[in-house]
This record gives structure tokens, C-alpha cells and sequence, in this order.
């Protein structure tokens, strides 16, 4: 029996055990066509959840575990979500000063590629001293990176950019916190 699909269902998850989702989740989120490469599918797909490709794609996480879970045969009822649990700051915040972007990085090529841009972002964050600012940019809202900015104790803002991009903005408010 498989498990059931939640938020925090692992994208390669689901990939791997309702394999006919799979396309279904790309004609909702056309970026995730690219999970289609095997480098990207293995990094991405392995560490992307759920709760995150909602946010990519801009639909509530509910009606997303809803369309897998309808897709997968599994109960709709009991959905296993708290709207607490993932936070994207889209509001401007007080520390955004363009003058203290040190550093700014396109993922659209990294992306194009075969690489995974986390270890780049990482490296990157760890670099930056109290109070500056990293700026990425990306052809999607990459969730997962935000994540992992955050949980290495890093603010972050996210904005529309040009073309259907995103821009995320990391900050180093509290040195101490990686």
C-alpha cells in the first residue's frame, strides 16, 4: 500500500509510486517539465515537496494534495495541512536596500544545465557577511532553496521579476546562524 500523499510528499515520491501523475503535475506546472532530466529529476524531484510545488505553481497546497490524491485513488478528507507551516515573505521588508546586493545570481542557466544550483546558493549564503544581500534570480519560485535559506537562519523576500521570473532576496540578519 502506498503512502499517503500530504504536503510534505516528496515529489520522487510520488513519481516513483503513481507514475501517472507525473504528467499530470507537468500540465499544471510546465517548469517541472525539466524534471524530465535525469540530474535535475534526481536532485530536484528527490528533495521538492508537495507543499512546495503549490507554491511554485501559485495554487493552495489543499487543492494540489487533492488533484494527486484524486489521481492516486487515495481519500480526500483529512488533509494533512497547516497553512503555518510554509511561509514565503512577498512582503517588502525594512532591510531590502539595493545598495547591499553583493552578490547576484541567475539559476536560469544553472537550471538549463545539468546541475542543481543548492551547493551554489549555499556556498553563496554562507559568504555573505552581516547584512548583505544575495539576489537570485530564477525562472520559477524555487521553494526549496528558500527553504534551505531559512533554515540556515537567513531572511529572505520574493518578487515578481521580468519575464515571469522571481526574484528571492537572502539576508544575513544574525551572523551566527549557520
Amino acid at each position: 500500500m502506498n503512502k499517503l500523499i500530504t504536503p510534505k510528499t516528496r515529489l520522487m515520491e510520488i513519481f516513483e509510486n503513481f507514475p501517472g501523475l507525473e504528467d499530470k503535475l507537468i500540465t499544471l506546472i510546465p517548469t517541472f517539465q525539466k524534471l524530465k532530466n535525469p540530474v535535475l529529476r534526481k536532485t530536484v524531484a528527490k528533495i521538492a515537496t508537495v507543499q512546495q510545488a503549490a507554491a511554485i505553481a501559485n495554487v493552495p497546497v489543499e487543492d494540489l494534495v487533492k488533484l494527486l490524491r484524486k489521481g492516486a485513488n487515495q481519500e480526500l478528507e483529512n488533509l494533512d495541512h497547516n497553512p503555518d507551516n510554509y511561509h514565503l515573505n512577498f512582503k517588502k521588508p525594512n532591510w531590502l536596500n539595493r545598495t547591499r546586493i553583493v552578490k547576484s545570481l541567475d539559476l536560469g542557466p544553472i537550471l538549463e544545465g545539468v546541475e542543481h544550483p543548492i551547493h551554489q546558493v549555499v556556498a553563496e549564503l554562507r559568504s555573505l557577511k552581516e547584512n548583505d544581500i544575495l539576489e537570485i534570480s530564477a525562472p520559477f519560485l524555487p521553494a526549496p532553496l528558500i527553504d534551505k535559506g531559512s533554515s540556515l537562519g537567513f531572511d529572505h523576500f520574493v518578487e515578481n521579476g521580468t519575464g515571469g521570473s522571481v526574484q528571492v532576496y537572502f539576508i544575513r540578519i544574525n551572523k551566527g546562524n549557520d
